[in-house]
């Protein structure tokens, strides 16, 4: 077990960096075809909930229920997906995918089906203040 955190990097590569909460990095996946956002817990070595503390546990529902609501209100979900899979990248990360009936992947998963579409930079600019504007509790 190391002392400090890392993000994984494939998180680091295929993430935008939104900032982060009092347990959670906040990031927003560079692909346009979905709102996807990234809790990851600043937590080292950890790959499964169970293994934070029960503190940081609450702590990660409690932030990851704040995204969901936020999510949905600003993006007027339909559903919202969220998951911990951790097969490809095994540090601990929340997946929060917005989705619509309408999206190209409905009802189902959207992991591994399309190639990223990333954002361009006036996409990427009005996501991430759009996102900011939402969420209170994130810091820089």
């Amino acid at each position: 077990m190391t002392d400090l955190f890392q993000l994984h990097p494939r998180l680091n590569a295929d993430c935008v960096k939104l900032g982060r909460f009092e347990l959670c990095q906040l990031l927003m996946m560079n692909d346009n075809q979905f709102p996807w956002f990234v809790l990851v817990p600043e937590v080292p070595d950890i790959k499964e909930i169970y293994q934070l503390s029960k503190t940081d546990r609450h702590r990660l529902s409690e932030e990851s229920n704040y995204l969901a609501e936020n999510l949905a209100l600003l993006y007027k979900a339909d559903k919202l997906n969220i998951a911990a899979i951790g097969n490809l990248v095994p540090q601990l990360h929340i997946h929060h995918i917005v989705r619509y009936q309408s999206d190209k992947a409905w009802p189902s998963p959207i992991w591994g089906k399309f190639e990223a579409n990333h954002y361009t930079e006036t996409q990427l600019t009005t996501t991430i203040a759009d996102i900011k504007s939402q969420l209170i509790y994130l810091n820089s």
